[in-house]
């Protein structure tokens, strides 16, 4: 059986159940290179070039990683596009040229172009070309394709449940995991999800909210129609597929009662994210909003310590019935006694004070 391998990095956390579902209906078993740890952080800073932001330094520490487990292929596939109209950031194009320049003795590289800005023929064609690395059946990869398809829709469903990708892909693969069945604070959390849900990279950002008592709120948890729509009032079309995701998540988020807050997670050297960031902490006018920004050199106490102030001020907020976004001084004011939390059943009417 032919080996092939998939980092767990970039849009591994988007279309994961896609492609492992697609090569394995062709007879390939798939290895992934498994969650970033500070090893592989390591092995990509020391892989990648200065100019690569924070999660493709990580991309290449996985791509390390999978050169020692004796695979016979390792996909990387090509990214421009993944919907009309949009596109994704450039520096995705390169990774597999930057990849195959950077470290040697690389297994057979499956170099698929994903391009859907115009149409469909030519993603059509890859698919049939990656397809024919196991069999010339042309229907049999066909048949595969949509057999990922309708598995990468089960995940998004699972996502609706508020489920991070990469937890949606865990629970698809058969593990289990609870969501905290009661918190007093709901959250929106913003971000390239590849930053967002590798808890190296983002310091287990969503875990500590959790642990915080806060509901964490998705862009992939909310009604695609709605954050499209919300997006849409931008005076002029979003180009990025993830920064317009996170723009009408934004929007959508500020216009919710029972949202508390919005947090945005950013990593310093992204191009997108420093525009989209600003543009959106401008259009935020009636929510508490935080932008994080990390790194490969950031520490995890200042992270700690933003996120506690942040739920602090939000919890003085809506208790101590504050008008401003702005922490009050001198007084530290917490929920009062007969105050329940919220329960996972149910939304709490009351909200903050706008």
């Amino acid at each position: 059986m032919q080996r092939v391998g998939i980092p767990q990095g970039l849009f591994y956390h988007y279309y994961y159940p896609l492609w492992k579902t697609f090569f394995e209906d062709l007879g390939a078993e798939v290895v992934c290179s498994g969650p970033t740890n500070r090893a592989t952080v390591e092995q990509g800073i020391a892989a990648a070039v200065d100019e690569s932001c924070f999660p493709v330094k990580v991309y290449f520490g996985h791509v390390q990683k999978l050169c020692a487990l004796g695979l016979d292929y390792i996909f990387l596939p090509r990214l421009v596009s993944v919907e009309p109209r949009s596109y994704i950031c450039p520096k995705f194009m390169g990774v597999p040229d930057m990849i195959k320049a950077a470290i040697p003795n690389l297994p057979t590289v499956i170099d698929m172009i994903v391009d859907m800005s115009k149409n469909n023929k030519i993603f059509d064609q890859e698919v049939v070309r990656v397809g024919n690395y196991f069999t010339r059946d042309r229907l049999a990869i066909k048949r595969a394709y949509q057999h990922g398809i309708d598995e990468q829709k089960k995940c998004e469903q699972i996502c609706l449940s508020g489920y991070s990708t990469t937890e949606a892909i865990a629970l698809w693969e058969g593990e289990q995991m609870d969501l905290p069945p009661r918190y007093d604070l709901q959250i929106g959390v913003l971000g390239h999800g590849y930053s967002l849900y590798d808890q190296t990279i983002s310091m287990n950002l969503v875990q500590r909210l959790r642990n915080m008592g806060c509901r964490v709120f998705f862009t992939e948890g909310c009604d695609h129609i709605k954050i499209e729509h919300a997006a849409a009032t931008m005076p002029k079309r979003v180009f990025w597929t993830l920064g317009r995701k996170n723009v009408g998540a934004a929007l959508y988020f500020s216009q919710q009662e029972q949202i508390d807050g919005i947090i945005y997670l950013a990593c310093f050297g992204c191009g997108p994210d420093s525009m989209i960031g600003d543009l959106i902490e401008r259009k935020i006018k009636d929510k508490p909003f935080m932008m994080v920004t990390v790194d490969e050199h950031t520490g995890e106490a200042g992270m700690v310590t933003r996120l506690e102030a942040f739920c602090d001020m939000l919890r003085r907020r809506r208790y101590a019935g504050s008008d401003s976004n702005l922490a009050p001084h001198g007084e530290y004011v917490y929920r009062p006694a007969g105050v329940n939390e919220r329960s996972a059943t149910g939304i709490c009417n009351s909200s903050a004070d706008q």
